[in-house]
């Protein structure tokens, strides 16, 4: 009997195919027990008080709605079990953005479609639009009601002929026209981040009124949040800049709090620094804001998060997109309440306070310092003890030489993977597929190129035989 010849090259077939075959095996083993993240209640120490409306964004490609993973408003009951779903993909929506309650009980909402904005007032018992503001602006992702009809519109990726002009604008319902706007070219350098050629320059993602005249904007790849007054055009306030990710990387929603001693305060979502901070005014006696952080929470715990509203009791409720939920926190990052909305929530409010009240600030309650989030029902992947592929890749060999890559690779997963994975798919079973394609094609690739003149062979003999 012929002995088998185990050649490096077969060896090395073997171990090519023993990694993408158990790759395989393990990722549709983690799939078969997987659940698929659904709306629920997680963790819930106190009942809210009253509903706690949730925008949720929805996944789309070039406008095309994900079915599966849809965009629709929730409404969290006390106990974070929805009350109702509204599902906006059913009327022309590709994403929800900002919902914000309105003092007569029914919501402002904000979702787009390709080239197209759609501002109205939803009736939260019927379900039925009060009216509808339509703009031709792309992806907006707020828009505001002041002075009781004017709307205050936060207008990102509105480039003209290779130039950004993006802007905020005052829209009045009853005159049907823009009285006021402001734009970013007349007051940042044109270099400022990727230039002002950009397709998405500012991605200004949020816009409140804070005062007479006076709007506080995000401008998110600037990695700042600044006060605009309204008369004079010029910016009073400024957090952050350009790149400087220590204080802030790509935030979403600030809220401006003021203590009662008058000290400027900031909360605000630190999106890619996946973290909720406080920053206080410590000085202004030379005009600009000395600003202190005083206050993190959740840092590398929370996925994404693009909302954080104080609370009257002076807890904080905050928008994990990438984790799905809305969780309420103590000053100590103990989760108190806790409500699973998939796919990547934007926005959240509590109905009863109305939009963005605010409360106290960390300095008021006399907390400083980083706290852990504990106490979570970890109902979805990433969100209890369970560690992700990403804190894998961060705890292995984030203190390495290769801990550099390791971070990039890391943080681009994060971003990307749960755009592109199935919805029935197990989050670690993307990882094992994608080692079993990373590893598997260049090996056929290889097998193909050394064995091209019998693959050729076969072919023309096939070809011959159809003749």
């Amino acid at each position: 009997m012929p002995r088998l010849s185990l050649t490096p090259r077969w060896i090395l077939r073997a171990v090519l195919a023993l990694v993408v075959v158990g790759s395989l095996v393990a990722g549709a083993a983690l799939t078969a027990a997987y659940e698929p993240p659904e709306i629920q209640s997680g963790t819930v120490e106190k009942q809210a008080n009253g509903t706690t409306y949730v925008a949720v964004q929805g996944f789309h490609f070039q406008g095309e709605d994900a079915g599966k993973k849809p965009a629709r408003l929730v409404a969290a009951g006390p106990n974070a079990q929805p009350e109702w779903i509204y599902n906006g993909s059913k009327y022309g929506a590709s994403w929800f953005y900002s919902v914000d309650p309105l003092e007569n009980g029914n919501l402002l909402v904000v979702n787009t479609a390709p080239g197209e904005t759609m501002v109205y007032e939803l009736d939260p018992d019927t379900r039925e639009r009060v009216w509808q503001q339509n703009f031709s602006i792309e992806d907006t992702h707020d828009v505001d009601l002041i002075n009781d009809d004017q709307l205050l519109v936060a207008n990102m990726r509105n480039t003209e002929n290779g130039t950004s002009n993006d802007r905020i604008f005052v829209y009045d319902l009853g005159e049907d026209e823009i009285v006021w706007e402001w734009h970013f070219k007349d007051h940042y350098p044109n270099d400022t981040d990727n230039g002002i050629s950009s397709d998405d320059w500012s991605h200004v993602n949020d816009v409140d009124k804070i005062g007479d005249g006076e709007y506080l904007i995000s401008p998110r790849n600037f990695d700042q949040v600044a006060v605009v007054n309204r008369s004079t055009g010029n910016i009073t306030m400024r957090l952050g800049e350009d790149d400087d990710y220590d204080v802030m990387n790509e935030q979403h929603n600030p809220q401006y709090l003021e203590s009662e001693n008058g000290t400027p305060t900031i909360l605000v979502a630190d999106s890619e620094n996946d973290r909720v901070v406080e920053y206080a005014c410590t000085d202004r006696s030379g005009g600009e804001c000395d600003w202190e952080r005083v206050w993190t929470v959740g840092e590398d715990q929370l996925n994404w998060p693009r909302d954080a509203d104080r609370l009257p009791n002076g807890n904080t409720l905050i928008v994990d997109s990438m984790n799905h939920r809305v969780i309420e926190v103590t000053p100590e990052g103990e989760i108190v309440w806790e409500a699973y909305t998939p796919w990547a929530p934007f926005d959240a409010e509590r109905g009863e306070y109305g939009n963005e009240p605010g409360g106290p600030t960390m300095q008021e309650q006399n907390v400083s310092g980083s706290y852990e989030l504990s106490g979570s029902a970890g109902e979805t992947p990433g969100t209890g003890d369970e560690r992700t592929f990403p804190e894998w890749l961060t705890a292995t060999f984030g203190e390495t030489p290769v801990g550099g890559p390791a971070t990039d690779l890391a943080d681009t997963w994060k971003s990307l993977s749960q755009w592109v994975k199935p919805v029935w798919m197990a989050p670690w079973t993307l990882v094992f597929v994608s080692v079993a394609l990373v590893v598997g094609l260049p090996w056929a690739v290889a097998e193909l190129v050394s064995h091209r003149r019998r693959v050729v062979g076969g072919v023309r003999r096939g070809v011959r035989q159809f003749r």
